[in-house]
């Protein structure tokens, strides 16, 4: 007989934001790091493979899965500890995120305003190293708690052990997101009280300054994205996506001033090695993607970095609108493109 917290057969459709079609053997929600040791106990799971599940709007179901996922969904927050310099605040793996940015914000806490509206859970902003306008996770990230489900022993990974980069941590790099190795229980945020305003991107500056907003607070940073990403992205429950499918690209910097000088209103933002960022979205629609459609998949008509699904849409039919975007990025200006979401 099963614990109470697992299912077998269970429909994941409702767990991916981009609704795509399949099943897993076995589903377990966790509410509590306890019912993580009564895994190992139960035989039909025995040697089956593992996924770990946060709020799904960063993968891509290519169908049935033969194994276990886990969907992490322990809740909490909290004033952890706090010294002259910062304010520690812990979470559980399973808060929306967005909600926890805000009741940060709205508890006295700045720091994560700049990354308002990201979709996913506090458990997997780390892994992905989410980032947005400016800021990046392991800017603000202090440690994080899980368990090692080969061994159920409870572990901690510090800022410098998770080996942040673009998009990528520790997590990333050993596969540890793909094998269920690492069930993370809880993240802790270093959040500084010496704030100040990270508002470099064009976009967040025009969006304040047309509210007559000169020296923004948190909360007012906070907003002015949640409308910018609104007036751009899509939400999940009406038109299904992933968010931002593509990284946006890092190239060397003669790469870099070749295509400026063919393509001059290409953005590009310099990166502490010497290397550009380009802008993803701005290839992908110069490519001819924006707006348009492969079957029952295809990239937002608002914002070309956004593929989502039309309705009906499989994880073959998402595979081949990226396949197809990537090859039309490359021919056009010999750029690839490397997708953000986890392939299950």
């Amino acid at each position: 007989m099963l614990p109470t917290f697992l299912q077998a057969d269970a429909d994941l459709q409702a767990l991916n934001t981009l609704a795509l079609p399949g099943r897993a053997a076995f589903l377990g929600t966790i509410t509590a790091t306890a019912q993580l040791a009564a895994i190992s106990a139960v035989p039909a799971l025995q040697g089956k493979p593992r996924f770990i599940l946060g709020g799904g709007s960063n993968l891509v179901l290519n169908g049935d899965f033969p194994g276990l996922v886990l969907r992490l969904a322990i809740p909490g927050r909290e004033l952890a500890a706090e010294d002259d310099e910062a304010w520690y605040i812990r979470a559980g793996a399973g808060e929306n995120w967005h909600d926890f940015v805000r009741w940060t914000l709205a508890a006295g806490y700045p720091g994560l305003e700049n990354l308002s509206l990201i979709p996913g859970t506090v458990g997997a902003a780390p892994i992905q190293n989410i980032g947005a306008y400016g800021l990046e996770v392991a800017e603000r990230f202090h440690h994080l708690e899980a368990v090692d489900l080969t061994t159920g022993a409870a572990v901690r990974f510090d800022r410098h052990q998770l080996r942040f980069g673009y998009r990528d941590s520790l997590f990333k790099q050993e596969g540890w997101h793909l094998d269920g190795r690492y069930a993370i229980t809880h993240v802790t945020f270093r959040l500084e009280k010496h704030w100040q305003a990270v508002t470099r991107y064009a976009d967040v500056a025009k969006e304040l300054a047309a509210a007559g907003i000169a020296a923004p607070t948190a909360l007012q940073v906070s907003d002015a994205i949640i409308a910018i990403r609104q007036r751009k992205l899509p939400d999940p429950a009406q038109v299904p996506n992933a968010g931002s499918f593509f990284h946006n690209p890092v190239v060397d910097a003669a790469t870099a001033a070749r295509l400026a000088a063919e393509y001059p209103t290409l953005p590009q933002y310099p990166q502490h090695d010497g290397r550009v960022k380009l802008a993803a979205g701005w290839l992908i629609e110069q490519a001819g993607w924006k707006g348009r459609n492969l079957g029952p998949a295809g990239m937002y008509e608002k914002q070309a970095l956004v593929l989502v699904n039309r309705g009906g849409a499989t994880g073959a039919d998402v595979g081949a609108v990226m396949g197809a975007v990537q090859a039309s990025v490359r021919e056009k200006f010999g750029v690839g493109l490397t997708p953000e979401p986890i392939f299950l």
